[in-house]
This record gives structure tokens, sequence and C-alpha cells, in this order.
């Protein structure tokens, strides 16, 4: 993409951060050399306890934008919000402070809404010819059935509702009430972005997933605690 089309454009990069002592310094400087515009990275440790906050205030909350310290571990979904009511970059991406998705894709990440043909963009995991760690299947049909799950009752079509890689018009995401303090925060923004009747886009995205013994934290009471929030954020909220 021609940098002319950067132009007086900022993307804010909201990465919500809980032990992560062996990736966030590497996954930060991939964030400062990703191609693109000028980014605003904001980090919110969410209390974290395995000495990524040490690190954080030694090393690399001189080199971003802004860091927020949680006074206690709320979870991603409350982490997000406060990052979201942060930024101040026409464009907000979610990036996980692990090292599973690659910055060097926000350009294509961010075209559909800097050609001004979409509001919203999901990177999906399922979709696209890029490489894709092999890891657990169980969790790969759970995520793809809480994605069927979530397109019957917003009639979407997308193929990766719990992606990391969410890409919003900063004053969409801001629009937007967050309630859930975990991991339905994915199904949460879902259902409240299909009310709002934008133009949202998939891109496919390559994927280096971790094993459980690498990091990896969510589980299968996650999974049904999103079924759950699929149901209220459509029905009820």
């Amino acid at each position: 993409m021609n940098q002319v089309k950067y132009n007086n454009i900022k993307l804010s990069v909201i990465i919500p951060v809980y032990n992560e002592l062996s990736t966030l310094e590497e996954l930060v400087v991939h964030v400062q050399n990703a191609p693109g515009p000028e980014k605003e990275i904001i980090l919110i440790d969410d209390f974290s306890t395995d000495g990524t906050r040490e690190l954080i205030k030694e090393k690399i909350e001189p080199k971003v934008a802004k860091v927020i310290y949680q006074q206690k571990n709320f979870g991603k979904g409350f982490a997000l919000k406060t990052g979201f009511a942060a930024a101040t970059g026409d464009i907000v991406l979610v990036q996980d402070a692990d090292l599973e998705y690659d910055p060097k894709q926000y350009p294509e990440l961010i075209e559909p809404i800097i050609s001004d043909k979409a509001d919203v963009v999901y990177g999906s995991r399922f979709m696209g010819g890029g490489p894709h760690r092999v890891v657990y299947f169980w969790h790969y049909l759970g995520n793809r059935m809480l994605t069927l799950l979530s397109n019957m009752f917003t009639n979407l079509n997308l193929t990766d509702m719990e992606t990391c890689y969410k890409i919003f018009r900063r004053e969409i995401i801001q629009s937007i009430d967050i309630k859930e303090k975990r991991f339905g925060v994915e199904p949460e923004m879902t259902a409240k972005i299909a009310k709002k009747k934008i133009r949202i886009y998939e891109m496919g995205i390559t994927y280096y997933g971790r094993t459980y013994s690498e990091g990896k934290k969510i589980g299968w009471k996650d999974g049904m605690k999103a079924i759950w929030c699929i149901v209220r954020y459509n029905l009820f909220d």
C-alpha cells in the first residue's frame, strides 16, 4: 500500500496483557516495526503477577503511547473497554499480547476501512491461504460451533467470531457499551456490532497458535460462557 494513503491517519493498537512475560517485549517490537500508519500503542496490564508488570515499567512503558495498570485482575473484556476509551486514533485494532497474530498484516486488515469499504474488519483464522499452526481439534471445533451459533442470531456469515483481530472505526467501538469483563466480550461485541447495521468485512490471516503449556488461557468454561453471551446480547440486551 502506498504510504500516501496513510497521511493524517492514526492507528490505535490496543494490547490487553496478563502474564505475558515471555512474549510481550518481542510483541511490542513487532507492533512498532509493523508497516502502516502512525501507531498509538496502548497497553492495559490486567494485574499481571509473573513479572510482566515490572517488565513494562522498566523497559516498555517509555516506548509506547500509554500504559494502563489495572488494580486487580478484571479480565480481557474490561481491559479492552479501558483501552477503547483511551484510544485517540482514527482506526482501533485489538492485538493480543502473545505471538499468535502477526502485526505485519496490519496494512491488509485496515485497507477496507481506509478505502471506505468497511466500518469493521475481522481477521479470520479459518479462511485464506496463510500459514496456520496445527494445534487442537476440539478447540477449533468449539470456535466453529460458537461462530455458527453467533451467526444464527446475528444473521452474519462470519467464519471466526472469536478472533483477536477485530478492527474498528474509533467512533463505532467507542459507541458500544461493553459489559463483559472476561472472554465473553467477543460474542458481545459481535452482537452489538451486528445490530448497528454497519459494513463488516472479514479477511484471512496467518495464525501461530499456542498450546496450553505455552500459555494459552481460554478453556471450555469460557466456551460455555460464550454461549450464554450470544443468547443474552442478541435477544435480551
